[in-house]
C-alpha cells in the first residue's frame, strides 16, 4: 500500500500517517486533505479518518497483527500512524486483558459467557492512554511542540505521562472540582495543570477559543484539533476484544458514555473488522452507559428523540460527566442500528456495582466501570439485554483514581492482638 503523506499546517514539511488516505465528514461525506483539523468546511460536521484497505490481503494481515507487540501497534496497519511508530518514544498502552467473569455471570445469570475488558492496566490506569498514543503521533506528524486538552480527569494524566515520555511540553485542563486523586495523578508528570472554574463543558469551550488564539499557536489539542486521530485510538478496544476472543464478535457490548466516542469508535473497528474479513459477519449490539446524574443520551434514547438535550452534570462518576456529548446523535443511531438500547444507573447503584465486581472478580473499577456494570445488571433484570449470548463489558478505569466514591469502605473490626478478642469479633 502507498504512503501517504500531506503538507504539515505548522512545519511545512511532508508527514507519514500509514494506511490514513483523507479525513471525511460524518454528515456529507466531503473530504479534505489529513491535517489537524476536525470541522468540515462544508457542512461544519465532524471529520474522521478515512483509509484505504484495499491492498491488504486477509491471512497475510492477521499474521501480521499476530505477530506485532503486545500493544496497540500491532494494528499499525489499521490506524493513522507511521510504520515505524512502535520504535518512537511513546507509552504503548494496550492488549490488557479481556477478564472471564465466570464469578460475575453467576451474580448477574448470565449463561452465554461474560467478560471485562479491564482496560486499567494500561500506563495511567485508564483507557486514555489508547487515544492519546494516536494524537501524541499525529502532533508529530504536524509539528506541534505543545500538548494540549481539556479533561474530566483520566485524560490529563494520560496527556502528562505521554508528553513526558515524547519530550513534548504539555498544558491541560480541567473542571477545578476533580477527584483529588486525578488532579495529583495528572500534576506529577511535571506539565501545568490548570483548573477551570466551571465542569468539563466549560472548560472544553475555553480550549476551543485557545486555539484560534496566537496564544494557543503550536498547540496540539488531543481531543479538539487533533480528534479525528485521538478518536482512532478507540477502535483498538474493539480490535483487541475480537483478536483475544479467537477473532470472534461478541454478541453484546456494553460501553461507558461521556462524549460518545469511544462508543462510536469501536462499532467502527468492529465494521473494519468484518469489512476486512478479520471476522465473520453476524449481528451484534452495542449498550450505552450513563450515570443517571449525567445521562443526556440515555433520556433521549427512552423518549425515541433523535436530538440530545443537554445536561448540568451531577454523579459521582466525574470521567463520564459531559452533559453536552458531541457524539450523543451517532450513539443513538448506533444502539438503533445493532439493537441495543442506552441505560442509566443511579450513583448509588454505581457503588454498589463498583462492589459487585470487586468482589466476585477482585476488579477495583473507578466509577466509569461501575456504570457499566451496573447498567448491564439493570439491562439483564429488564430484559434487554440477553443473558445466554456472549457480553463483554468495558471498564475503562482503575478504582484507585475515584476512591471518595468508596471512602465508607474499611476495617471489618478492630481488635485486640489475641484470640479471645478475635473470637469476640466474630471472626472465628
Amino acid at each position: 500500500m502507498a504512503v501517504q503523506t500531506v503538507a504539515s499546517s505548522t512545519s511545512g514539511s511532508t508527514v507519514d500517517l500509514g494506511p490514513a488516505a483523507a479525513l471525511s465528514c460524518r454528515e456529507c461525506g466531503h473530504r479534505v486533505p489529513l491535517g489537524p483539523v476536525f470541522a468540515c468546511e462544508e457542512c461544519f460536521g465532524p471529520l474522521e479518518i478515512a483509509y484505504d484497505f484495499s491492498a491488504y490481503d486477509t491471512e497475510e494481515l492477521r499474521k501480521r497483527i499476530e505477530a506485532g507487540p503486545a500493544n496497540i501497534w500491532r494494528y499499525a496497519p489499521l490506524l493513522p500512524v507511521p510504520a515505524d511508530v512502535a520504535g518512537k518514544p511513546n507509552l504503548n498502552p494496550g492488549w490488557t486483558k479481556l477478564v472471564k467473569a465466570d464469578n460475575l455471570a453467576r451474580e448477574l445469570g448470565v449463561t452465554g459467557g461474560l467478560y471485562v475488558k479491564d482496560d486499567s492496566g494500561n500506563p495511567t490506569h485508564s483507557f486514555k492512554d489508547r487515544v492519546v498514543a494516536q494524537a501524541l503521533e499525529a502532533a508529530r506528524a504536524f509539528g506541534f511542540t505543545t500538548l494540549s486538552c481539556s479533561s474530566t480527569g483520566n485524560l490529563a494524566g494520560a496527556v502528562g505521562a505521554a508528553a513526558a515520555r515524547a519530550g513534548f511540553r504539555s498544558c491541560v485542563f480541567i473542571p477545578h472540582d476533580l477527584e483529588q486523586g486525578k488532579v495529583v495523578m495528572a500534576a506529577i508528570y511535571g506539565g501545568e495543570l490548570v483548573g477551570i472554574e466551571g465542569n468539563y463543558d466549560d472548560v472544553n469551550r475555553f480550549c476551543s477559543e485557545l486555539i484560534g488564539d496566537p496564544a494557543g499557536e503550536g498547540w496540539g489539542f488531543v481531543n479538539v484539533n487533533l480528534r479525528p486521530y485521538y478518536a482512532e485510538g478507540s477502535k483498538t478496544l474493539a480490535y483487541e476484544v475480537c483478536e483475544q476472543l479467537g477473532w470472534r464478535l461478541p454478541d453484546q457490548i456494553v460501553v461507558p458514555i461521556a462524549s460518545g466516542s469511544q462508543l462510536t469508535k469501536i462499532d467502527k473497528g468492529l465494521q473494519e473488522l468484518i469489512k476486512l474479513g478479520l471476522v465473520e459477519d453476524k449481528p451484534y449490539k452495542i449498550f450505552g452507559a450513563q450515570a443517571e446524574g449525567c445521562s443526556p443520551v440515555s433520556t433521549a434514547f427512552k423518549a425515541g428523540h433523535d436530538v440530545v438535550r443537554p445536561q448540568k452534570p451531577d454523579t459521582i462518576a466525574k470521567s463520564l460527566a459531559i452533559g453536552n456529548p458531541a457524539d450523543g446523535p451517532y450513539v443513538l443511531d448506533i444502539a438503533r442500528r445493532t439493537g441495543g438500547a442506552v441505560e442509566d444507573v443511579t450513583d448509588e447503584q454505581v457503588v454498589d456495582a463498583i462492589k459487585l465486581l470487586a468482589r466476585t472478580e477482585g476488579i477495583f473499577a473507578e466509577t466509569a466501570g461501575g456504570v457499566t456494570v451496573g447498567v448491564t445488571r439493570k439491562l439483564i433484570e429488564s430484559g434487554v439485554l440477553d443473558p445466554t449470548k456472549t457480553t463483554v463489558v468495558l471498564n475503562t478505569g482503575d478504582g484507585l483514581k475515584t476512591l471518595d466514591a468508596v471512602a465508607g469502605t474499611g476495617l471489618t473490626a478492630t481488635i485486640r492482638p489475641n484470640l479471645e478478642s478475635f473470637r469476640e469479633a466474630g471472626l472465628a
